[in-house]
């Protein structure tokens, strides 16, 4: 949670940091914004694969950062598909994003950042429990609950 105007590029280290606590990383995909080299190292030193994007006028000639910047530049480059069928797997965060606004509102109603939390919260349990029922009558489903 971050207020209404802040950038997302300040929350990517926290978040990969937070992550790498409770989770071994593997690899992590993000979008043109977050395409740094210090970005980049951080990945890599947790362990994972970067598959940031690259900004439509990122050349390894005008480029001052690093080895670890030319490395995954040269990766993403020769590498195109590869990269790009990782990087895709970041559509379904994206979806499920779209899906949660259209269906319960882009805005938050609480005013304090703990009810927002689990306002946000509640809108992802509700979207699952949405998808559940829906996969329960597309598949033809037939829900078996128990009693204690």
């Amino acid at each position: 949670m971050t207020h209404a105007h802040a950038g997302d590029s300040p929350q990517f280290a926290p978040l990969v940091e937070t992550t790498s606590h409770n989770f071994p990383i593997q690899s992590v995909a993000a979008d043109k914004a977050y395409s740094s080299e210090k970005n980049l190292r951080l990945v890599l030193v947790k362990g994972g694969q970067p598959y940031i994007a690259f900004r439509s006028n990122a050349t390894d000639s005008n480029r001052r950062s690093g080895a670890v910047w030319r490395q995954a530049f040269h990766f993403y480059q020769y590498n195109h598909e590869r990269f790009m069928q990782h990087y895709h797997l970041r559509s379904n965060v994206e979806s499920t994003f779209s899906m949660i606004k259209a269906k319960f509102g882009e805005r938050l109603r609480s005013k304090t950042t703990t009810a927002q939390t689990n306002e946000v919260l509640c809108k992802i349990l509700c979207h699952n429990v949405c998808c559940l029922i829906q996969s329960i009558y597309e598949l033809g489903i037939e829900p078996t609950f128990w009693t204690e």
